[in-house]
């Protein structure tokens, strides 16, 4: 029984060494989450999003950002690395470009190019006969994590470097770069301007926590963002230069939705509303997890996490939910899906027809009637 005892407190040793010691590719910082709101208020539970058609792109998947081009035709970056084009309701569908990385946003500018914020390779200007690299790096660092991009009607293109931590090739994919990201919460994601004209990279703020979606606004003077891992949408004046947000709103950028039910992803700008408001559509590819708020100010006890099995993160589970708001941040439209059967919903591009759903793993495009 000594024996046993004996072996067995040295088997607790070890284990105790690994979870506090054992080398982990974060280093955890301490931050402040507001309490979850839950599903209440304009975010109150529904159905309304369950049961959406499918439209089929073939044995491709993660249909993470999907828009209609200048030619009328739905463009949409997959897993693959390829981008896909078809008509609306995926007939003649066929593959436009791949680009050997993995787009998670684009826009068309003024001359028909797609402009890709692409993961792997950074800003990306795609024809049929060619891509081209307009940007890798900012100041000789590299832009680790190319997520969200939109073209002013000038031609400027603004984009998002989710993080400057941590990059998907280096760490397993997208999915798997963003979750060390967050769960460090050292908030290295920035914005950045390619200018077409002088080919210059300009830096518009600093100190979001995984930057992520970007949208123009409708008078062109302010670029909205997606902040994923703090769960809240910023509007931030497109004259701003080097802005630190680390610390809160500074230099003329304001917080337009604040503690969100879920991680937003993709920004889009929809329809106007029946009054005339501009509007933009956000997705939130997860709900909040209690257990990762509660930790939000306990570095060491999340770095203990992150020695656990993958199969054991705290990731939350799969949950639709897209949401639609005016430029004020007055939420218009909230349609959930519960039980997640269309899974990670980054976001929706909305025409008279109805609504084009996007999702980071899905295996289709999802499509409803407008609300």
């Amino acid at each position: 029984m000594k024996k046993i005892a004996a072996w067995f407190g040295v088997f607790l040793m070890v284990l105790t060494g690994y979870f506090a010691f054992w080398p982990i590719p974060i280093s955890p910082r301490a931050w402040t989450a507001q309490a979850a709101p839950g599903y209440v208020g304009p975010h109150a539970r529904n159905t309304r999003l369950a049961n959406l058609q499918s439209i089929d792109i073939g044995a491709e998947s993660g249909p993470e950002h999907i828009a209609f081009g200048p030619d009328g035709r739905l463009y949409a970056a997959v897993a693959s690395g390829n981008i896909l084009r078809m008509d609306a309701k995926g007939a003649n569908r066929e593959v436009f470009v791949n680009t050997g990385g993995r787009t998670l946003g684009f826009d068309f500018d003024p001359s028909g190019r797609l402009i890709a914020a692409d993961a792997l390779r950074g800003l990306l200007a795609v024809t049929k006969e060619k891509v081209e690299v307009l940007a890798d790096k900012v100041d000789g660092e590299p832009i680790r994590f190319a997520d969200a991009v939109v073209v002013a009607r000038d031609g400027n293109i603004y984009f998002s470097d989710a993080s400057q931590r941590f990059g998907p090739r280096e760490w397993g994919g997208t999915f798997e770069a963003s979750v060390l990201d967050i769960m460090e919460q050292s908030a290295t994601g920035r914005i950045l301007l390619y200018e077409p004209g002088t080919k210059a990279i300009k830096v518009v703020a600093t100190g979001l926590s995984f930057a992520n979606g970007v949208a123009m606004s409708e008078d062109q003077k302010s670029i909205y963002v997606a902040e994923t891992g703090k769960y809240r949408v910023w509007r931030i004046p497109v004259s701003a230069r080097k802005l630190d947000l680390s610390n809160g709103p500074a230099g003329g950028a304001a917080i337009v939705l604040d503690n969100l039910p879920g991680y937003p992803d993709n920004l889009m700008r929809g329809l106007p509303t029946a009054d005339g408001k501009p509007k933009l559509w956000v997705g939130l590819t997860k709900p909040r997890n209690d257990l990762i708020d509660k930790l939000a100010d306990k570095p060491f006890v999340r770095g203990m996490i992150m020695r656990l099995p993958r199969a054991l993160w705290p990731i939350p589970p799969a949950y639709g939910h897209i949401i639609a708001f005016t430029e004020d941040g007055k939420i218009v439209e909230d349609l959930q899906d519960p039980s997640g059967a269309y899974p990670e919903t980054t976001s929706a591009a909305e025409r008279m027809d109805g609504l084009y759903v996007q999702s980071l793993h899905a295996k289709t495009i999802g499509w409803m009637k407008r609300p």
